[in-house]
């Protein structure tokens, strides 16, 4: 397995496709939530994913600030159904905050988070800044990190 960072024009087709793919299975089929899955923020992201035998199995996208917030912004979280319950997704999520730290240095991070993983995201240091609401019918609340560059 190999985990890749890339900005969208590096992408192959291929890879954009099976970013594509993953995230509508999960966001729109298994979620059963019908929305446009794309946007015009994939262009501007860059997107962290874990290549295995079989695929794609983990994946986020990085927005830089002031693209759909004013902090810049982890989205788009998932983990393959097949992979699950291994600690891909923490280490997704440690892998996304290391670059954000280490290559971007930013210092906010801001996550759309379902209300479901408000636990695990805040085992990373995110803290809820919002009252639940709706999102597509789901529950969410936004979070925020502040990182300390030392």
């Amino acid at each position: 397995m190999e985990w890749i960072i890339k900005r969208f024009n590096e992408l192959t087709v291929s890879e954009l496709y099976d970013i594509c793919k993953e995230r509508v299975n999960i966001f729109v089929v298994e979620q059963q939530c019908p929305y446009p899955e794309l946007d015009d923020l994939d262009k501007q992201a860059w997107h962290l994913y874990l290549l295995a035998a079989d695929g794609i199995t983990a994946y986020l996208r990085i927005l830089p600030k002031g693209t759909a917030y004013k902090e810049l912004s982890l989205g788009r979280i998932i983990v393959n159904r097949q992979h699950r319950k291994q600690g891909l997704g923490k280490e997704l999520v440690e892998r996304g905050l290391q670059f954000v730290k280490e290559e971007l240095s930013e210092d906010v991070v801001r996550i759309q988070a379902q209300a479901h993983l408000q636990k695990f995201y805040g085992a990373f240091g995110f803290t809820g800044v919002s009252d639940i609401y709706l999102e597509d019918g789901i529950p969410h609340l936004d979070m925020l990190l502040y990182i300390h560059n030392t």
